[in-house]
């Protein structure tokens, strides 16, 4: 059965019952090419094709080397039949892996494929990271971010953890934001430089900044360091946001009759349970028939479909809707209120840069990349418009539950790229495996950035 994330009518793009039919691999080697195909009912095995003769009759030859083979020990027959296992083994990890090949040419390998067949493409896998680096900062800032982000992916590795990698990269933050303060500060708008200021100090000395982080990291203590990190993070992420208090870019002029949000905003849903259960309580609290999700919504990347949804949320279009919830998504219920929301065009911006796409879909296949990942838990996006894929529904929106079992190749989703991303759920993202078919948004509010909310009346 596919899920309707076209509404009203199925999309073609976002089934969520979508199995994994036959897929076929090509490895390239600089001197031959190896293909098999595999299904999820088959057995996956290489086919090996060429051609041969038939013969009607063994020559001398075969005769002498058939009688030789009567004549092998069960003990010569059982290395055989093990070095032939442990060949197929190799050639299996080979595939799975895939490692690389001797005599591998690495030139020949498209960005692309690396991407798509590398474990860890560089994707954000939390709703917190997208947003993070989705703010259009200075370049100084996004440097200092940067160096940090990557000690999140050295804490990963287990047993004998990289201190000193960790540490060399602290200290070239410290020196980053040391040297270029004038920059950082500069970036500033005046109303806000003492803010800046303050936030600045804490990055520097404060308990959870960079000076915090190293000594954690010269204790060896992975649990300090991963605690020191995430608030180093988010007060670079204060930073930034102080250096980005409107939209870098200018909107195409077709666009301007449009609701547009420029910057960020924090929508909180109030979600009822339509069959009178409760949902699980958290740690130490008690079970109630209603719970609170909090989506921070991107203006930065999506000013068209977030300044649309933010609107809606405003005008209490959402109060009262229903929600119809699958393994793969959460979709609200269309409005059958024509006036309500405004056809917004696919807005999509690509990975680097500096402005969305209107009306065009990412090619993952070819390395496109969103600055909004779908390939998110808890990220939102708008269902594509019924009459066509190239706008996005006025209305009707999705939280996505992505897993990596139901993904493809480098753990992106099938539909990246084809939807108009606008936002992630930072607070509640426990609640949305629990909501089901059938409950209801008993309101939405908009609680942070009204004031950065443009309408078309306010040019």
């Amino acid at each position: 059965m596919a899920f309707p994330l076209s509404s009203p009518v199925v999309s073609r793009r976002f089934s969520l019952s979508s199995p994994l039919h036959i897929t076929k691999h090509t490895f390239l080697h600089s001197n031959s090419i190896f293909r098999f195909t595999h299904s999820s009912r088959t057995s996956v095995l290489p086919k090996l094709s060429s051609n041969s003769h038939n013969h009607s009759s063994l020559g001398l030859e075969d005769q002498h080397n058939f009688l030789q083979q009567l004549c092998i020990s069960p003990f010569e027959l059982g290395k055989r039949e093990i070095r032939k296992l442990i060949a197929v083994l190799l050639i299996c990890i080979q595939i799975s892996s895939p490692l690389p090949l001797l005599n591998w040419d690495f030139q020949s390998i498209h960005p692309a494929m690396a991407v798509l067949y590398s474990p860890d493409t560089k994707v954000p896998r939390t709703g917190e990271l997208a947003l993070r680096r989705a703010i259009p900062a200075n370049t100084s800032m996004k440097a200092i971010q940067d160096s940090l982000e990557e000690i999140s992916y050295l804490l990963r590795i287990p047993q004998r953890k990289p201190y000193g990698t960790m540490e060399g990269n602290v200290k070239k933050a410290l020196k980053l934001a040391v040297d270029e303060k004038d920059l950082i500060l500069g970036s500033i708008p005046s109303e806000s430089k003492e803010k800046g200021l303050a936030i600045y100090t804490t990055l520097i000395e404060g308990k959870g900044g960079l000076q915090t982080l190293l000594q954690s990291i010269k204790d060896n203590d992975p649990d300090k360091v991963s605690v020191g990190l995430a608030s180093s993070l988010d007060t670079v992420a204060e930073l930034e946001l102080l250096q980005a208090p409107g939209l870098s870019f200018l909107l195409p002029a077709q666009y301007s009759k449009y609701p547009r949000l420029t910057g960020r905003g924090i929508v909180e849903f109030t979600i009822q349970k339509g069959d009178g259960s409760s949902f699980s309580p958290q740690a130490g609290g008690e079970s109630s028939s209603t719970a609170t999700i909090q989506v921070v919504v991107d203006g930065y990347s999506a000013p068209l479909t977030a300044g649309n949804f933010a609107k809606l949320v405003i005008d209490g279009a959402y109060d009262g809707s229903k929600l119809s919830s699958t393994s793969q998504a959460i979709l609200s219920e269309n409005s059958q209120d024509k006036n309500k929301g405004y056809n917004i065009p696919l807005e999509i911006k690509p990975s680097g840069q500096f402005e969305p796409l209107y009306r065009t879909t990412l090619s993952v296949q070819d390395g496109e990349l969103p600055v909004l990942p779908l390939s998110v838990y808890g990220a939102v996006a708008m269902a594509h418009n019924e009459d066509s894929e190239e706008y996005s529904s006025p209305h009707q929106f999705f939280f996505y539950l992505y897993d990596k079992r139901n993904s493809g190749l480098g753990g992106l989703s099938f539909d990246e790229g084809q939807f108009s991303v606008f936002g992630y759920t930072t607070v509640g993202r426990d609640i949305l495996p629990q909501i089901k078919t059938g409950d209801i948004i008993r309101s939405a509010k908009l609680v942070e950035g009204q004031d950065r909310l443009v309408l078309p009346n306010e040019n």
